[in-house]
């Protein structure tokens, strides 16, 4: 296999443009071009304003900043891109099914398998193909199939590669990741992509496995991070029927070192295009094994954190007198969790539904995510029109703003700056008697009691 002096990525998303930045900056002798059908994002990438780049991510614009234009480049040919590799990254989306066989819970695979057919009608040599997206397990082997049978007879090495990045904090989870794992069966292209890495990671933290258990241990890396939350969520709900505190319980288990302490911080719920597709994926998989009882105990942890989200809308309704009809319910927050712009399977879009069933007034702040896209969100569920959600949801750009003459404050984002507002100067905003409901456990129940709150935290 040659020298690797050329990536393309397709797929230029928040895995793809991230992912492919970091490469970039520690590897400046290799060009790397990321590749996307949707010019507007392509034109974003490119935007000399990187503040208005398509992926918010904290350092993100300072890495692009110093790649692009270098050996970094984003670009709409995808068919030249394809030809000049030595390697090709496909990054595209695989969302959940929502037609046919495996409606709800499997891996939606239609845009993996564009991709690979447009590989094998481009290439004229030899090229290695690296799964980035999150797939079922034995997807590479359908790849290579359709790659091998479909191509102009160049040699294809497929590689998986999957990401572990926690979005909020995917630039340093790239510089300093916990491991990088790659599968697959041919050493000299596994090589390959280990020198990529090893130009910054560390040897140790490189592991190489067969490409079957690459491809599982993405799905069941992201179940089990989603269990942990879904039982300490549980949890939360007993802690507030028998007077226990979850932070004080977390806290006290957390220490052992067995259990450790990481994603067992209750909330609302959980969010974002990872850990329900996963372990929908997951639930499918075992199914089509006939392993029902593997798949019936993973899919709890779905239906567990569908509670919390329902049971946080209900507890709002049953606190304000068991009607929120026409009441201004101020929402603090829309994206899935802070540092990011990302709304997928976000909380709050179905904290809102809720409410707007009951004829809520909706007003929404959050710092980073647009009005189009929390309309888009809303309109995604499929349960009303745009027409309707705009006469139930307002979205403003000011907090203040949004808390004005509000029944209610709900959190649903643990943005940092909500903890610095000036929460006297709300209450004198808000209706009275004011309600803030904690669906993060942001602020100091404390504080907010001293202050005339009626003050609803998860847990407590």
């Amino acid at each position: 296999m040659r020298e690797i002096t050329k990536i393309t990525c397709i797929g230029a998303g928040y895995v793809g443009g991230p992912t492919m930045s970091v490469i970039a900056h520690k590897n400046p002798n290799i060009k790397i071009t990321v590749v996307d059908l949707n010019s507007a994002r392509i034109a974003a990438w490119n935007d000399e304003n990187l503040a208005n780049l398509p992926v918010y991510e904290p350092g993100l614009d300072e890495i692009v900043r110093d790649a692009r234009h270098r050996n970094l480049f984003f670009d709409t040919d995808v068919e030249r891109a394809i030809d000049e590799a030595d390697m090709i990254f496909i990054s595209v989306n695989t969302p959940t099914k929502t037609y046919g066989k495996g409606k709800g819970q499997a891996a939606d695979l239609k845009y993996i398998e564009l991709c690979a057919r447009q590989i094998a009608a481009v290439a004229k040599d030899d090229k290695i193909v690296v799964e980035k997206s999150t797939l079922p397990v034995r997807t590479a082997a359908a790849l290579k199939n359709i790659l091998d049978n479909t191509g102009n007879g160049v040699n294809f090495h497929v590689l998986s590669n999957p990401e572990f990045l926690a979005e909020g904090t995917a630039v340093s989870d790239l510089l300093n990741p916990d491991r990088v794992l790659i599968g697959g069966d041919d050493e000299v292209a596994i090589e390959a992509l280990v020198k990529i890495y090893r130009s910054w990671v560390p040897e140790e933290r490189i592991l190489t496995t067969n490409i079957w258990s690459s491809e599982l241990s993405k799905l069941v890396a992201n179940a089990f991070l989603a269990q942990r939350v879904s039982s300490i969520n549980a949890i939360s709900e007993l802690c507030e029927v028998t007077g226990a505190n979850v932070d004080e319980v977390s806290r006290a288990i957390g220490y052992d070192s067995r259990i450790g302490s990481k994603f067992l911080k209750a909330s609302v719920g959980f969010g974002g295009s990872c850990f329900q597709k996963d372990i929908l994926n997951l639930v499918y998989i075992a199914r089509t094994y006939n392993l029902h009882t593997v798949a019936d105990y993973w899919e709890q942890v779905i239906l567990m954190n569908d509670h919390q989200k329902s049971r946080f809308a209900e507890k709002i309704i049953q606190t304000m007198y068991n009607t929120v009809n026409g009441k201004r319910i101020a929402f603090l927050g829309w994206a899935f969790k802070k540092d990011t712009n990302d709304t997928r399977e976000s909380a709050a879009i179905y904290v809102a539904d809720y409410l707007m069933d009951e004829e809520a007034q909706v007003v929404v702040y959050d710092p980073k995510v647009s009005d189009n896209q929390i309309y888009s969100d809303l309109v995604s569920l499929g349960t009303r029109s745009l027409e309707e959600i705009k006469r139930l949801v307002t979205i403003v750009n000011d907090p203040y703003d949004a808390v004005g003459d509000a029944h209610a404050v709900a959190i649903l984002t643990e943005w940092d700056e909500f903890k610095t507002y000036n929460w006297n100067k709300i209450k004198g905003e808000m209706k009275k008697p004011a309600f803030v409901f904690d669906g993060r456990k942001l602020l100091n129940n404390i504080e907010m009691n001293k202050l005339g709150f009626e003050y609803y935290a998860i847990g407590e």
